[in-house]
């Protein structure tokens, strides 16, 4: 089963294909998603990655938390649940 990381404190100039190949040191990585500032495009430093299993997961957060990326110190670790707005009562 999937398990979804948060990766905070990634720089700026880190591209999804770089933090895939970082990633993929610790198992397989089934998806790279960088949060995007939306009418500039720049990242906004965070994002997601989705490794092959729990195994993995816990693999790259002992592996990769706290590690230099680019010249940054990353953060790792398991993602919470997504959040759904609640539409608003009128």
């Amino acid at each position: 089963m999937p398990t979804r990381l948060y990766v905070g404190g990634i720089a700026f100039s880190t591209s999804n294909d770089r933090l895939r190949e970082v990633f993929a040191e610790a198992g397989t990585v089934q998806s790279v998603t960088l949060i995007t500032d939306e009418p500039m495009g720049h990242s906004r430093g965070f994002g997601f990655v989705e490794m092959g299993s729990p195994e993995e997961a816990q693999v790259a957060i002992k592996k990769l938390n706290r590690v230099e990326i680019d010249g940054r110190k990353i953060t790792v670790q398991l993602a919470g649940p997504a959040r759904v707005p609640i539409a608003s009562v009128a």
